[in-house]
């Protein structure tokens, strides 16, 4: 047996876009940048490590909305034209690069990562990605769990419970109506938990879930070994919680790896650096955006950028990878020395860092994991679930409310800027709930049926965590509350309609074409409570 154990946990998330009504959506890159740079990376490495036969166990969690657009048919179409246009840019860019050596073979890295992922996503797996995630978890070195349906900020809808169950039976019916099995885990949205959250997951055969430090270590009962052992709420399920040091040297672009002077920079990107005419087919028309093509490494807080050199890169990576897994197993060393249990190291990330934002986060993956299987026998990789099955006696308390936003509470989604957002929300819940209740036993009509169902997707939408988080964070924010009004006016104007019983079929189709997540949706889940 191990002194202890390390628990990786890669959080998969994006809001939902999808824009039919128009030919192509500024916001849809959002995923097929994560698709190419982060997604598809992290399955490589994986399938990679499984064929050479390495030992690991690492969790993915694979939010609803990101698997429904990994799933939709117009947005793998149009994926498949993106990379599409991105082979074109790499290979335009060989042939201005031909006399410049270095940036030459840069553009050809890139081609051979777009060439890779085409492979992936068209060949491989017929456009289905989320193929490759059954097969890593029927592999048995990946556990996939998931979070709510939209990603709401659970507490913030805490005083009207149906929103709180809705979220979370509708995100996990859709996980397992793809994925063919019921998760065991759950990554609360945003880590973000308040004291009988945990009821609503008992009742779903939920076994664990994670939330950030202080929510254990302020917990009502003292726990005796912090965040390095879960603490089961009254309800029956495994509360793990963040370890700060572990994370905080990883995602940390001032005091962590991804800052270092030789990786990647992110910020200097062809689509800036270009001339507008050149550039112009492979961005979104006139505004300038990233293309995934990158010329230069970080080098320091200095405007002007060395170019990036990949092997100085490789090396780096690994004596990180090397410095990481040194300090899990020190730090492991010192707790097993003074706990009577087995500790866990829960390591939590949200998976865009992997590729996105860290270019050599899947290499530096790739690495720990290498060496934590041949260069130490300290610890050993594991997921919550199976530390559970390993070590089934813990504490009972109930943890904190917490986040991991910023302040550790709730400010980073309710502030002077957002609070509109929830004052809308409660209403549209009540509202959802007496339509509900109206129509829950009786006799419903196909068409008042449907469009109960499409007044649930719209309010579902609109209590997404993403629209408060980007407009307090000030990105994309008339994008986002412009999601946020149109969810909730669609709820209402549909809503009135149902009351009104003269439901306009051709604007509840349009709806149904825009706002099409969750296919097999049923409103009466809006019924349900915890009790």
């Amino acid at each position: 047996m191990p002194k202890g154990y390390l628990s990786f946990i890669l959080h998969a998330h994006l809001p939902y876009v999808h824009h039919p009504e128009y030919d192509s959506f500024l916001e849809e890159r959002w995923f097929f940048e994560a698709m190419t740079e982060t997604y598809i990376p992290i399955i490589k490495c994986l399938n990679r490590l499984i064929d050479e036969q390495v030992p690991f166990k690492l969790t993915i969690s694979l939010s609803p909305t990101l698997i429904a657009m990994m799933e939709d048919p117009l947005l793998r179409k149009r994926y498949r034209n993106h990379l599409k246009n991105m082979i074109e840019l790499s290979e335009k860019e060989i042939k201005r690069n031909s006399q410049s050596p270095h940036y030459h073979n840069l553009a050809l890295m890139y081609r051979q990562l777009f060439l890779e992922a085409q492979e992936m996503f068209s060949t491989l797996y017929k456009g289905k990605i989320i193929t490759a995630f059954k097969q890593l978890h029927k592999s048995g070195s990946v556990e996939l769990i998931t979070t709510s349906a939209t990603h709401a900020i659970l507490p913030l809808l805490s005083q009207h419970e149906q929103s709180v169950s809705s979220q979370i039976v509708t995100g996990l019916n859709y996980f397992e109506s793809v994925l063919g099995f019921r998760p065991r885990g759950m990554w609360l949205p945003e880590c973000a938990y308040y004291p009988g959250l945990d009821k609503f997951l008992a009742k779903e055969g939920i076994q664990y879930f994670l939330l950030e430090s202080h929510g254990l270590e302020h917990a009502d009962t003292t726990p005796f070994y912090g965040v390095h052992a879960p603490l089961y709420t009254p309800s029956g399920v495994a509360a793990f919680g963040r370890d700060r040091n572990s994370t905080k040297q990883v995602w940390s672009a001032q005091e962590g790896y991804p800052g270092d002077p030789d990786y990647r920079e992110f910020y200097r990107d062809i689509g800036y650096d270009l001339d507008i005419d050149y550039i112009h087919p492979y961005i979104a028309g006139d505004i300038r955006v990233d293309t995934g093509m990158k010329y230069y490494r970080i080098t320091g807080p200095v405007s002007d950028k060395e170019p990036y050199l990949p092997e100085q890169a490789r090396e780096k990576a690994a004596a990180h990878a090397g410095d990481f897994l040194n300090n899990r197993c020190a730090h492991i060393d010192h707790l097993s020395s003074i706990m009577e249990t087995a500790p866990i190291v829960v390591a939590p990330f949200d998976a865009e860092l992997f590729g996105h934002w860290w270019f050599e986060g899947p290499l530096w993956l790739d690495l720990v994991i290498r060496k934590s299987a041949f260069d130490q026998d300290t610890l050993e990789l594991t997921t919550p679930a199976e530390y559970l099955t390993r070590h089934p006696v813990h504490q009972t308390g109930y943890p904190a409310a917490s986040t991991w936003g910023h302040k550790g509470y709730f400010q980073t989604w309710m502030n002077e800027k957002t609070d509109w957002i929830f004052h809308n929300l409660s209403e549209c819940g009540y509202r959802m709930e007496k339509l509900t209740a109206l129509y829950n036993k009786a006799r419903v009509p196909a068409l008042t049926k449907r469009a109960l169902n499409q007044c649930m997707r719209e309010l579902l939408l609109a209590q997404s965590s993403d629209w408060p988080f980007i407009i307090h964070n000030g990105t994309s924010e008339e994008y986002a509350r412009r999601r946020a009004k149109d969810h909730i006016a669609r709820f209402h104007f549909l809503a009135g309609r149902i009351e009104g019983k003269s439901i306009p079929e051709k604007y509840l189709i349009a709806l149904e074409s825009m706002d099409n997540i969750f296919p097999e949706i049923d409103y009466r889940t809006f019924c349900v409570s915890a009790k």
